[in-house]
């Protein structure tokens, strides 16, 4: 037979884990009902993902494909309650169009050899003092991070 102590021990575990239970499954309610499907889409449209497809809620999170902006297929979860994008490969937000204008804007001419690599743009051109440089380009903000004689 157990003791007074053993039971009250053993209702609090009870009552811990059903509370934590109910907490669980009441926050992935609200969770997925923190964004529609639609909010899902926008948020990935607003990252420079295209053509985004299978938008559904599974695991408590949402899951989608898309093409990230330099053209790669990739599987995206989001964050329910944030739209916090998780991609399962490391992608761009900005296009090689993109990067281009940025490079442009900042005074590189003669842009050319744009290519997304390792997670970061890469891109050879003139810099505004007319030589020849191989750059390294963030691939969300399109400034160079990196600048070495070519």
């Amino acid at each position: 037979m157990r003791n007074d102590n053993d039971r009250r021990v053993m209702k609090r575990r009870i009552a811990m884990v059903l509370l934590v239970t109910a907490s669980a499954m009441s926050g992935g309610v609200l969770a997925q009902d923190a964004m529609t499907q639609a909010q899902v889409r926008a948020t990935l449209e607003a990252q420079g993902y295209t053509k985004v497809n299978d938008v559904k809620f599974e695991d408590g999170v949402w899951k989608a494909d898309a093409r990230s902006a330099n053209g790669n297929r990739v599987d995206v979860r989001l964050d329910p309650a944030t739209g916090e994008v998780f991609p399962d490969e490391l992608v761009a937000t900005l296009g090689e169009a993109d990067v281009r204008a940025k490079l442009a804007a900042a005074g590189y001419t003669n842009v050319h050899d744009v290519d997304y690599e390792d997670g970061i743009w890469n891109a050879e051109a003139d810099d505004p003092e007319g030589k020849d440089v191989e750059l390294k380009i963030d691939p969300d903000s399109g400034e160079v991070i990196g600048k070495e004689k070519d």
